[in-house]
């Protein structure tokens, strides 16, 4: 019994682990003027899926369409991902094809009315959180037991491709790392001969200086 609850505590940590690692809702308070952005560090071949909407502090209700905003997303070298102005609400979807941060902005549209905040609500899904199981349920034909069993193994799979990459991160860092320290013994070497240099420059010179003046 001891064993059976504890295979289920693991099967719910990593479907713990695996949706809400992933998953980020998040509301944007938008400035008058200027932008707002909000980036994800993500690794190459991700899907990532969001959905934002425009709405009202005050009503918690949509906003009249007069009040619009745009959007933009980048990848970490700048390549244009979507763009959308004057709009009230959409979606994006990608899959990411270069590992580092990747950058939505937001910033209200010239005919919004000044003093009026503008919230926008975003939810961010990425990896196996942005897969749709229903369409997968229904394509392979799969319910019940299995079907979980499905959605438990991307999450396995999700977190062990999460792990490979932090691996491979870790062990670029510590490259970075054994480079930086290496160069800084080499220029504390450089720096130590300098200084032994210009004391034995100083003595010779004034040595030199008292023998002219016969002080010496």
């Amino acid at each position: 019994m001891a064993a059976k609850w504890s295979w289920r505590a693991v099967i719910v940590l990593v479907w713990w682990c695996a949706t809400t690692s992933t998953t980020r809702a998040i509301w944007l308070d938008l400035p008058d003027s200027g932008t707002k952005c909000v980036s994800e560090d993500i690794h190459n071949n991700v899907v990532v899926l969001a959905d934002y909407s425009l709405i009202n502090n005050q009503e918690d209700s949509h906003l009249h369409p007069a009040a619009t905003i745009s959007v933009k997303v980048t990848s970490p070298y700048g390549n244009n991902l979507h763009h959308n102005e004057n709009t009230t609400h959409g979606q994006f979807a990608f899959t990411t094809t270069e590992s580092g941060n990747y950058l939505a902005c937001f910033w209200v549209d010239g005919n919004h009315q000044a003093g009026n905040r503008l919230t926008v609500s975003l939810d961010w899904r990425v990896g196996i959180a942005a897969k749709d199981w229903e369409s997968v349920a229904k394509k392979e034909k799969i319910e019940g037991v299995e079907f979980e069993l499905t959605k438990l193994e991307g999450a396995v799979e999700a977190i062990h491709e999460n792990l490979i990459f932090l691996k491979n991160r870790e062990a670029e860092m510590r490259v970075v790392s054994e480079k930086t320290n290496a160069r800084v013994a080499w220029f504390s070497i450089m720096s130590l001969g300098v200084c032994i240099g210009a004391a034995v420059l100083q003595v010779w010179y004034l040595k030199r200086f008292f023998h002219k003046k016969k002080l010496i």
